[in-house]
């Protein structure tokens, strides 16, 4: 192998993400031992993010009705036609540790955090069900709903770059599309409107932040880089770089920055001109 070929092959090993959370775990093994076989056999005793990964998610998931070990080795078929889950999966690990100030080591996603465990498992979902394995992928929707309180259709096309702080009580609906860089906090709906078997659902827009207990409802547009306030029902579309609030949800400004989902602020000042 000549030398440039041998520092090609160098560089395209460099794992960043996969090296921080490395370092985790042999932080917990120095720091707390009765943790230390978790760190082990999660993350040190495997040779690749995407192998910690599903094993991770495959212990979460495990039930009499589906063993950790099917959905485990369910999840490596799925890598190998699906290399950019684990591309994904990196980016949304980036993005929690950027966006969540709880948030200190690239390992506590992987560790702990169930939002970030609940997309990742819909990812594996998702491509379950362009598959064609329909019913698996149904099966981890409604596993993961349970472990995670966390319920998304794995019908929903998902960007890189997501966010879900602490994720609970989280909705997305069948026909729903989420662009990349999104942020969503806890007790979100992305819902649909009557029953007609058709396009019911929210499209989510690029770099958009959806704050707690917001439910948008209906095939609606919420433009790039806008802002939903807390606790807000957005039955219309929303402008690009625009902030929305209230029941029902009207246009009160501008997001006040360029990146909504990277600041994270949800306050919305709501002036009452009646």
């Amino acid at each position: 192998m000549s030398g440039n070929a041998q520092k090609s092959a160098q560089i395209k090993s460099v794992d960043p993400v996969w090296e921080a959370v490395r370092v985790g775990a042999r932080q917990i093994i120095d720091s707390d031992p009765a943790l230390g076989q978790m760190a082990l056999t999660t993350v040190l005793n495997h040779d690749s993010f995407e192998e910690a990964l599903a094993h991770r998610l495959a212990s979460r998931l495990d039930h009499e009705d589906v063993s950790a070990d099917i959905i485990r080795q369910t999840f490596a078929e799925v890598l190998r036609d699906n290399p950019t889950i684990g591309e994904s999966a990196r980016v949304d690990l980036a993005a929690t540790l950027e966006r969540d100030p709880a948030c200190h080591r690239a390992i506590e996603p992987l560790l702990y955090f169930k939002g970030y465990q609940a997309i990742q498992t819909h990812r594996f979902a998702h491509a379950l069900f362009k598959a064609g394995r329909r019913d698996f992928a149904l099966y981890l929707q409604s596993r993961a709903s349970q472990v995670f309180q966390v319920d998304i259709n794995p019908a929903v096309p998902m960007g890189k770059g997501i966010m879900l702080d602490h994720g609970t009580g989280l909705v997305i609906g069948e026909t729903a599309v989420v662009g990349d860089n999104v942020s969503m906090l806890q007790n979100v709906t992305l819902g649909g409107t009557g029953k007609a078997d058709q396009d019911r659902h929210p499209k989510i827009g690029n770099g958009v932040l959806i704050g707690a207990g917001a439910k948008v409802l209906g095939n609606i547009r919420v433009g790039d880089c806008s802002r939903i306030g807390a606790g807000s029902v957005v039955l219309k579309e929303v402008p690009p770089r625009t902030t929305v609030a209230g029941v029902p949800a009207k246009v009160i400004g501008e997001a006040g920055c360029a990146q909504p989902a990277l600041v994270m602020d949800q306050m919305v000042l709501v002036h009452d001109n009646t």
